[in-house]
């Protein structure tokens, strides 16, 4: 028996029971499928007939579900070939969370992958802002790990991170720091954890001294701090970052969109 056909028996028929909107059930129930590792990263869900039969829905209801689930970067329609289970990779790392870019104007040249540099990395205790964006009691484990971001070889951004020791479990400095891909692939790849969405505040600051020495610009130097927390399925707290972004001659830009 195949992967998929093994999946596919996982779903069982939708009964309208609760209230809530049927294409809103399909899709919780394909998160499901995800969440508890029916599909991995990158496999491919069965043809829409065999699921719209295994849950006794619509090929338009199962739709709409989809495309909610393509909308929120929980899967990935690719022409011909059929509706993945996202991965995180560069590209969707630079087009969906890294918002720096370079002030240009040639604007299809202001998109540029950083390269990262891990600074520390150490195991310690959650302060009370990381344990409140994190949702951890105070002074859990945690990892705090700090990375400088070059952007056409010059420190742009400083970026400090928290994750609980819980959740990643066993992770090492060497794994961090050797990883072939995003910080989002390690986690994904090596923890079975995916980030889908991250909330983020942005204000602006006074560089501290650290971030002063890190980035290499004054003391003091007006610079723009962003706070993200980002989350996996069920709305659950992966990571807490701080980042310190030196807007001299890069800008923050955020696409916006709305959705019907």
């Amino acid at each position: 028996m195949t992967k998929q056909t093994l999946a596919s028996t996982a779903l069982t028929p939708i009964s309208d029971v609760d209230g809530t909107p049927l294409y809103r059930q399909v899709k919780r129930a394909l998160i499901q499928l995800i969440e508890n590792g029916h599909f991995a990263p990158a496999d491919c869900l069965p043809n829409e007939s065999v699921i719209a039969t295994s849950l006794q829905v619509s090929i338009g209801t199962l739709r709409k579900a989809v495309d909610e689930l393509v909308a929120e970067n929980v899967l990935v329609r690719r022409q011909g070939k059929g509706t993945f289970v996202t991965t995180h990779n560069s590209d969707r790392f630079l087009f969906q969370f890294f918002h720096v870019e370079r002030r240009a104007t040639d604007l299809s040249q202001a998109h540029e992958y950083p390269d990262v540099e891990c600074v520390s990395f150490e195991k310690t205790k959650a302060s009370e802002e990381e344990a409140t964006a994190l949702g951890l009691r105070l002074g859990a484990p945690v990892y705090r790990i700090a990375n400088r971001l070059m952007l056409s070889q010059r420190p742009v951004v400083l970026d400090r991170l928290c994750i609980s020791q819980a959740m990643f479990h066993g992770l090492t400095q060497a794994q961090f720091t050797n990883r072939t891909s995003t910080i989002y692939n390690l986690f994904q790849q090596e923890f079975g954890i995916t980030v889908l969405r991250a909330n983020e505040r942005a204000r602006a600051v006074p560089a501290s001294l650290d971030a002063s020495r890190i980035l290499g610009i004054a003391p003091k130097l007006p610079v723009l701090e962003v706070h993200r927390t980002a989350f996996t399925f069920g709305d659950k707290p992966v990571e807490y970052r701080i980042s310190t972004i030196n807007t001299q001659q890069h800008d923050y830009v955020s696409l916006l969109s709305k959705r019907s």
